[in-house]
């Protein structure tokens, strides 16, 4: 039997040596090469493109889309809506009585979340300072109400009375107009008014308004939101007046809600006197300055406000068909070239002289034929004319 040659396997394991070693290198170049490839694509992807490509021609990694902006719900074609209380929606069936009126035409339901007594309808961590004075009542719960008159296909509106608070000057003596020689001032009927140049008064309004935004309520209507007309003015004074026209703090405040109630999906509206838009009633309610930071002007062209010979009407009261349209045609022209819609307050209460379903027909016939934004019906007792719904 032959041996084995020594040198041959000493050859052989050489050359199995030198193939390992080859193998081992090969290896070792193509980490290196896949190393510098991804350090590579990770240094083009770090400084935004490689040459001659703009940084946006590369894909980006997903970000998080921002929330969408709540949109607002759309408008009736015609407003048709009356005005309901707080206290009324405490009373048994009330709410439902009032959501039946929408088989007689009925589509807007203006309900308030704030009243002239300064009362505010409900708690809401949103409006801490309400409940803290003890402003904050329990007369609905507004999610579920806004959720009932939705599913009832119907618009809501919730009103807030802005400066006159009775409540909050009671409670917060430092946020009321003043009164020359000491204590607050209050008007004839005894009623405090906050200050309008106040930021805190401000804010205490705007946070109610949100909670109700919040809610679910479609628009936000403010009220009393002016300067007083009545009482002793000359006796009021206000801390922190700014040297400004009066109409110009009326129309800042209502951009500073704008601005904060706008990216809830809201609404913005303002009642204001129905003469606002004949004459300067010096009380800061000028239309063409208010406008512009409004969805909508609802002015108060109850007839039986207007006094003998207005617009050269001899009873106003007596033609309300005639005084609503003179009225209107007014606010028209004050409001020319701004998007601001108009829908009046339209009176379906007796005052002066009996109002019948003819009175109430003849206004809203006004106010259609002058292609406003539709109407609102206003009775202090929430007490409705049988027919004046209809479309």
């Amino acid at each position: 039997m032959l041996q084995p040659d020594p040198n041959e396997r000493f050859r052989s394991r050489r050359h199995q040596a030198r193939r390992r070693r080859a193998t081992q290198r090969i290896t070792a170049v193509a980490i290196v090469g896949i190393a510098a490839a991804v350090a590579a694509l990770g240094a083009t992807s770090l400084s935004g493109g490689g040459e001659g490509e703009h940084p946006s021609s590369k894909p980006k990694a997903a970000e998080k889309a921002p929330p969408r902006k709540p949109t607002p719900r759309p408008l009736p074609d015609e407003i048709r809506g009356v005005h309901v209380t707080m206290a009324l929606m405490t009373l048994d069936g009330k709410f439902e009585e009032y959501l039946s009126l929408a088989d007689e035409g009925l589509n807007t339901f203006q309900l308030d979340v704030k009243d002239e007594n300064g009362e505010v309808a409900f708690e809401s961590p949103a409006a801490p300072l309400a409940r803290k004075v003890g402003a904050a009542q329990s007369y609905y719960r507004p999610k579920a109400v806004a959720k009932r008159v939705h599913d009832e296909g119907l618009y809501l509106i919730g009103r807030v009375v802005v400066f006159e608070d009775p409540f909050l000057t009671s409670e917060r003596p430092d946020m009321a107009i003043q009164r020359r020689g000491g204590g607050i001032w209050t008007n004839d009927g005894g009623l405090g008014w906050t200050n309008q140049y106040d930021k805190r008064v401000w804010d205490y309004n705007v946070d109610i308004a949100e909670s109700a935004a919040r809610a679910g309520f479609d628009e936000i209507m403010f009220d009393y939101v002016r300067f007083p007309s009545d009482g002793p003015i000359e006796l009021a004074q206000w801390p922190g007046r700014v040297n400004e026209r009066k109409g110009v703090t009326i129309a800042r405040f209502l951009e500073y809600a704008r601005e904060r109630l706008s990216p809830l999906g809201v609404r913005i509206s303002a009642a204001v006197f129905g003469l606002a838009a004949t004459r300067d009633l010096g009380i800061g309610q000028r239309p063409h300055l208010l406008g512009p930071h409004l969805d909508a002007v609802y002015p108060m062209v109850y007839p039986s406000h207007y006094g003998p010979g207005e617009y050269g009407i001899a009873d106003p009261n007596g033609n309300p068909g005639a005084t609503v349209t003179m009225s209107l045609r007014h606010f028209r022209r004050s409001l020319l070239g701004l998007n601001t819609q108009i829908v009046p307050w339209l009176q379906d209460f007796t005052y002066g002289r009996t109002y019948t379903l003819a009175d109430v027909r003849a206004q809203i016939e006004a106010s259609r034929r002058l292609r406003t934004g539709g109407f609102l019906l206003w009775n202090a007792g929430g007490v409705y004319t049988d027919g004046a719904l209809s479309p």
